[in-house]
């Protein structure tokens, strides 16, 4: 079995509390490896390398082109050893292996991305309407980052936050989810190998109240970057508001899928099945409400039945698997719990509904592919965030309907748009108040595109070019050119 120490300060360490989390493989339902528990002293330990790094190291000192170098041979090191990456984490949280693998590029590209902007980040000279006065503005790091993320796609979430972090100059904390924490260690090491200084890159594991909270208290970290629920968001952002840190959320989502009438009907089909039961449907963009236009509701629904009853539940390392097993125990029984709570408001079950069995379907988690038809937008399945293989069907009879629904939600991350009409298409990504609005696709993520949600989806966006503004300050630095003292001393100029 394998055992992953915490990496602190360049080196690899033991916890201070001697303790360990057993890291579960969901697809077999057995321990696979073990984690350290850390506790407030490890991301003592951790935010002081990280503060000593931005202040004293090398990382204070090295040009942006020196920074940018750095970067680019920690997408090498990953694209090399794409396939340990792929493998530790499939194991660890039960992703396709298919999908892992697409994903693999995407986070090797990433740290290419921002490699190439380290030395792009620009101040700004600024006419006065001063004499004898020069302008400009400087882009400086903010500080410690601490990274908390969450365990559908552990590797992902820490390079959308470590890598502009770093292009921008910050040093990071990562503190991975405790389900899912050895594939943010493996990139650890591949982070060393490629020359990343020591206390730039840290990552302490563990329980949220005994490494996460640290964190977000310690008087040295300056930024917060956090994935996971809304709630533990909420909580989050209220402990880091006492000390004026600054703080992005990528929170949770109810995203709803909306087909209208004059629709491709089969391709609709595609993006709303793929949209919710990819990943079984634990992702915070699963489309799990769909808005059907109703006089197209029977035929569509017919199609989208159809491809949900040949999905095959199955081993996430099976290239011909099309969905896993749900990641964790606890979230197996929220699931579970929903489809409960969905027919007791009165959702009529058309597919699936229940914990899925049979040959190769091992570790006792896995949910059937699930759909709730006559639902109302009021009831629980329509407005709480499941993160499961649930899909809620709602109708409606006009566009103004369409967008009222989909905004009467308590989130806003994104939604879909199925229409041939590029006036509707326009419309709707105007009246949709979500972050993202993917039209005749779904689930189309890009690095080089802003992400994030409104409402209790979050608070600022990752990826892209605006992903760096979110670990820079902007330092304003005024320059008189007169060498006369002013004739009244207590009037400037």
């Amino acid at each position: 079995m394998k055992q992953y120490l915490q990496y602190i300060d360049g080196a690899w360490v033991q916890p201070d509390s001697g303790a360990w989390i057993d890291s579960t493989d969901p697809y077999r339902g057995e321990t696979w490896a073990r984690i350290a528990r850390g506790n407030a002293t490890d991301a003592e330990r951790a935010v002081s390398a990280a503060h000593r790094a931005m202040t004293q190291g090398p990382w204070s000192t090295m040009t942006a082109s020196e920074r940018g170098r750095v970067l680019r041979r920690v997408g090498d090191a990953i694209t090399e050893h794409a396939q340990t990456l792929i493998e530790t984490e499939v194991r660890d949280n039960g992703k396709l292996l298919a999908e892992v693998t697409g994903q693999m590029k995407a986070v090797a590209e990433c740290w290419y991305y921002y490699a190439g902007l380290a030395d792009k980040i620009e101040g700004s000279s600024i006419p006065l309407e001063k004499a004898n006065s020069v302008a400009f503005t400087r882009r400086e790091p903010v500080g410690v980052v601490a990274a908390l993320t969450a365990w559908n796609s552990p590797l992902w979430f820490a390079t959308v936050k470590a890598a502009p972090a770093m292009a921008a100059g910050c040093a990071v904390v990562v503190k991975p989810s405790e389900y899912a924490s050895a594939s943010t260690l493996e990139l650890a090491e591949l982070l060393a190998g490629a020359g990343v200084p020591a206390g730039v890159f840290n990552v302490v594991t563990g329980l949220g109240p005994d490494v996460g909270a640290p964190l977000v208290e310690h008087p040295d970290v300056a930024k917060i970057a956090f994935t996971g629920s809304d709630t533990t968001g909420a909580k989050l952002y209220e402990t880091a508001a006492r000390g004026v840190k600054r703080v992005s959320l990528e929170l949770g989502g109810k995203s709803p899928n909306i087909v209208f009438e004059d629709a491709d009907l089969d391709l609709a089909a595609v993006g709303v099945v793929s949209g919710i039961f990819g990943a079984g449907g634990q992702m915070c963009a699963a489309g799990s409400r769909l808005l059907v236009h109703s006089s197209v509701k029977e035929e569509f629904l017919a199609k989208v039945v159809e491809l949900a009853k040949g999905i095959r539940l199955g081993d996430p390392m099976d290239p011909d698997t099309n969905v896993g097993p749900i990641s964790t125990r606890a979230q197996y029984e929220k699931v579970l719990h929903y489809l409960g709570v969905a027919e007791q408001d009165g959702a009529r079950r058309i597919l699936g509904g229940s914990p899925a069995t049979g040959p190769g379907l091992t570790g006792g988690q896995f949910v059937e592919p699930t759909i709730f038809t006559d639902v109302t937008n009021d009831m629980r399945i329509a407005q709480e965030e499941v993160f499961g293989p649930i899909l809620c069907v709602l109708d409606f009879d006009d566009e103004e309907e369409a967008v009222r629904i989909a905004n009467d939600i308590p989130y806003g991350l994104v939604a879909g748009v199925w229409t041939r009409g590029i006036g509707r298409a326009m419309r709707m990504s105007k009246a949709l108040n979500v972050g993202s609005v993917w039209v005749n696709t779904y689930r189309t993520y890009s690095y080089m595109v802003p992400f994030g949600g409104m409402k209790r989806s979050g608070l600022g966006r990752e990826h892209g070019v605006e992903a760096v503004d979110a670990y820079l300050e902007t330092k304003s630095v005024v320059l008189s050119t007169d060498d006369d003292a002013p004739a009244n001393a207590f009037v400037m100029r």
